[in-house]
């Protein structure tokens, strides 16, 4: 094996085409790419439970006012049916005054009744924000079925104090277990209006279809950075190299000759790693191999004895 060579002030190993062939080895050719930055906020899976009380309140108010509604009606008949008997010298006073007295009784059900429905629409938007209130208040429950049969999962999010959420984002990316290239899309509801009693920053409710959310479980969510992307490339993770606590790649140099470089920053995405500054677009990374190359190296740093 060839002692390891220096170009650039890198080290470099030169690998036989044969060796090169029978170990597997491939490599990709990088291209630019425009990366969005993100930045990490904590969220919650919810229980629409308390919603579905206020909805079920809601509907029994509801019943309430109309049987109030019907029973004013028909009590506004009997008093004109009392009315034109009375001016005919058919009924008593009496009788016409105790219909009037029934009807402002009636008239106070209904008010009663109006009020009742309106403190628990103001509660439910006050608690849940205007668009979740709406699916619950509205004829548009067909969007709660989804979370009731675990299609959808109810998240709350809250961003970092110094954060805010920007009008162009409405989507962002949720994982329990933290690990960014396992994310689930998540689509945002409305602003919440009220925010998590541990946390700060402002708070939102989105949904997600991932699959293993519990209710009460914790998640990271990713959300886009308000700001333009930065422009990189991305490897693959399996093109990374840990040595001596630092991440390397190697990089073909020439036909037979591969080139350890050293990558002092990159961030982690779905793809792989984005990096900006250290790999350039058209070169050719390393993507299966590196460790082998990387032994080799090593190997041939070894005094010859001989």
């Amino acid at each position: 094996m060839p002692k390891p060579q220096r170009i650039e002030g890198q080290s470099s190993v030169a690998i036989d085409s044969h060796i090169q062939a029978i170990s597997g080895l491939k490599t990709m050719v990088v291209a630019a790419i425009q990366h969005q930055a993100e930045f990490e906020a904590i969220g919650k899976v919810i229980s629409i439970q308390p919603l579905l009380v206020l909805r079920e309140r809601y509907l029994v108010a509801q019943a309430e006012l109309n049987g109030a509604k019907a029973r004013f009606k028909q009590t506004g008949q009997s008093l004109k049916r009392q009315q034109e008997l009375f001016r005919n010298g058919i009924t008593a006073k009496r009788s016409l005054q105790e219909q009037e007295a029934q009807g402002s009784g009636d008239q106070a059900l209904v008010d009663a009744a109006q009020i009742r429905l309106m403190a628990i629409a103001s509660k439910t938007r006050l608690m849940w924000g205007k668009e979740l209130a709406d699916w619950a208040l509205s004829d548009k429950t067909g969007k709660l079925k989804a979370f009731l049969s675990g299609q959808q999962q109810l998240l709350q999010i809250t961003l970092p104090a110094n954060k805010q959420l920007t009008s162009k984002v409405d989507t962002l990316f949720v994982e329990p277990s933290g690990q960014r290239n396992k994310a689930h899309l998540a689509s945002l509801i409305s602003r919440s209006t009220h925010a998590d009693s541990s946390l700060q920053g402002e708070s939102y409710f989105f949904q997600t279809n991932a699959g293993g959310l519990n209710i009460g479980m914790k998640v990271t969510a990713w959300i886009p950075e308000p700001t333009l992307g930065q422009y990189g490339v991305v490897i693959p993770e399996a093109a990374v190299i840990w040595y001596m606590d630092q991440v390397y790649v190697y990089i073909k140099a020439a036909k037979d000759t591969y080139t350890r470089r050293l990558i002092k920053a990159f961030l982690l995405t779905p793809d792989g790693y984005f990096v900006k500054d250290d790999i350039n677009a058209g070169e050719e990374v390393v993507i299966t191999g590196g460790q082998m190359l990387l032994s080799e190296e090593l190997r041939g740093q070894i005094p010859d004895e001989n």
